[in-house]
């Protein structure tokens, strides 16, 4: 069949499988979007500023897998687009963004709306092209979702002129099944010689560690990862992009490590002598001063892209393959082998790992009249049986939600971890829900990050998307005045919130439902009454504690074993030296 550009775009989409297509239209788009209007098979989400699109996008693809899909159009809408684009890249989330351009002919003349597009994302995706020959259109789109959704996924921009998707203009169409790039092969199948060495480093270790990312979840292989922790029976530790690859609630895992990680986490993985990385990537959040990172550690290091292994923490062994595929080998060779771990010194380290674990780094103070944002997220755990879809934005917030909300299945957790951006939580839930619709899907946020992109209010109300928002409203930016209450002598720099708006009456204005908490004894009822309303967005404002703290942590130039625990653990961790057990 013979088409324009643009309805070859949305064939192709259709033809690709694509569900949603998440976007905002503008004169350099405007073919595609008649084209759009023609079909039926790919819905059109219609956001209120191209950052939603790319997070309710990046969203939808977290939580399912598949690459997320958005159009947006010349100039401004490039530039609105970048903070999503490069959150995905961050992340390494399979993300799709389609941007318009002006016409191949004025490319390069300040014309208007004209950005380059190329030239601008570059540094924050995995690949982009520019579209400059109609003929080649079909083939670059196929090129552009194979990049994005293989080896390390990331995002991929196809910059595409207005003359290429012009209606008049038609060519034969076939849709590319596959593809072949020269350029382009990543490595799936991790080295069998180097895969032996890291088993029988493994079973020699006496203080084992595991430590699970980002990378587990995106290559499917938690099924893989739980037979691999279950067959060693050795602690596990996740970072916060890994969260739900092995279970929250099993008593291997031994809590989230890192800045704001459990005590034992970061207790054992200082100590550790041997630690295995699987789908991580030692990012600063993770190893503190990296001088002092597991210092009596041999590591062995899995990742699909091999500029990550040694990149930051020079390891012994290095396997570069899929995860998935990794472990599948190691558990052969496991199950055919006659040795076993030392139990004797498994069980010490157990032993010492229990002793941390008895400290309760996540404890903090209830008080009667106040509500504490922990306590928060617990009643949302209950409420929701541990069982919804959870986003966040960033800060304090993002840190209480991956302490106390326990994830144990994978895409679940659905949050901004590398690039930290506010504003993420709202639009992802949207993409989410989208996916999943029968499916609890929660925002996590704080007054100040709900702020940045409210107006996709408006969209959960055209669309019918109804999630539910759990504002923990301590009326400052609760992570940076941490930050100035610990290192600046309390110079509260710009962090108070002197003109919050009434979000009840705002979500009521967008259509939706307000519920304003601050009483304690209150938070269940509001908690259940928003998760029974299951066709409405619900905008739970709750008022907590404005000077409650993220502990542990551990501040910038520390080792794992020199975190700052709140005075709380502080009391715990004196009686239980006082009583002599712990040293």
């Amino acid at each position: 069949m013979e088409l324009s550009g643009s309805e070859i775009i949305m064939q192709f989409l259709k033809d690709e499988g694509v569900e949603y297509l998440f976007g905002y239209p503008g004169g350099a788009v405007l073919h595609i979007y008649d084209a759009l209007q023609k079909q039926d098979d790919v819905k059109h989400i219609l956001v209120r500023h191209e950052q939603g699109a790319t997070h309710a996008a990046d969203g939808y693809a977290r939580a399912t897998g598949k690459p997320g899909v958005c159009l947006v159009t010349s100039g401004p809408g490039v530039t609105n687009a970048v903070t999503g684009i490069a959150t995905a890249f961050m992340d390494s989330i399979p993300l799709i963004v389609i941007t318009g351009q002006v016409p191949s002919h004025a490319i390069g003349s300040d014309a208007f709306q004209e950005v380059d597009a190329v030239g601008i994302t570059r540094p924050c995706v995995k690949h982009n092209f520019l579209v400059k020959d109609l003929y080649k259109l079909a083939e670059t789109l196929k090129k552009a979702f194979y990049v994005a959704t293989t080896g390390r996924p990331g995002p991929v921009v196809i910059d595409i002129p207005k003359d290429i998707t012009a209606p008049h203009i038609k060519i034969p169409y076939l849709y590319p099944k596959q593809i072949s790039m020269r350029s382009y092969n990543p490595n799936l199948k991790g080295h069998p010689k180097q895969i032996r060495r890291a088993v029988d480093l493994l079973l020699s270790a006496k203080r084992p560690m595991i430590y699970s990312g980002g990378g587990v979840i995106i290559d499917e292989a938690a099924d893989e990862l739980r037979q691999f922790v279950r067959h060693l029976g050795y602690p596990i530790t996740q970072t916060l992009m890994g969260l739900g690859a092995f279970p929250g609630t099993d008593p291997q895992f031994i809590g989230m490590l890192g800045m704001h990680g459990t005590y034992e986490s970061n207790m054992a993985m200082h100590d550790c002598d041997v630690l295995i990385a699987i789908g991580a990537r030692f990012d600063d959040r993770i190893t503190g001063v990296v001088s002092k990172f597991c210092p009596y550690a041999q590591v062995i290091h899995i990742d699909i892209d091999p500029a990550s292994i040694s990149k930051t923490i020079k390891v012994d062994i290095p396997i570069v393959g899929g995860v998935k595929q990794v472990l599948t080998e190691m558990l052969k060779i496991l199950g055919n082998s006659s040795r076993s771990p030392d139990k004797a010194a498994l069980d010490n380290w157990w032993n010492k790992i229990k002793s941390w674990q008895d400290q309760n780094s996540y404890a903090y103070e209830k008080k009667d009249k106040v509500i504490q944002p922990q306590a928060a997220v617990e009643e949302l755990y209950k409420v929701t049986k541990g069982d919804a879809y959870i986003t966040s934005d960033v800060g304090q917030h993002q840190m209480y939600a991956a302490q106390f909300y326990h994830f144990d299945k994978p895409r679940r957790w659905i949050n901004s971890g590398g690039l930290g951006t506010m504003g993420f939580g709202l639009p992802a839930a949207m993409g989410v829900k989208l996916a999943f619709p029968k499916k609890d899907v929660a925002c996590i946020t704080g007054e100040g990050s709900i702020q940045m992109c409210i107006q996709e209010l408006s969209t959960c109300l055209q669309y019918d998307i109804p999630i539910k928002i759990i504002n923990l409203n301590n009326r400052y930016l609760g992570m940076v005045r941490q930050w100035q209450e610990f290192f600046y002598e309390k110079r509260y720099s710009h962090v108070y919130m002197d003109s919050l708006p009434d979000f009840v009456k705002l979500a009521e204005a967008y259509g939706h439902v307000g519920i304003k908490v601050e009483d304690p004894n209150d938070l269940h009822d509001a908690m259940e009454q928003a998760f029974a309303m299951k066709d409405r967005t619900v905008f739970l404002d709750i008022i907590t504690d404005r000077e409650a703290n993220v502990y542990p942590m551990i501040s910038s130039g520390k080792a794992h074993n020199e975190m700052d625990l709140s005075p709380l653990q502080q009391k715990i961790q004196a009686s239980l030296k006082a009583k002599g057990e712990i040293a």
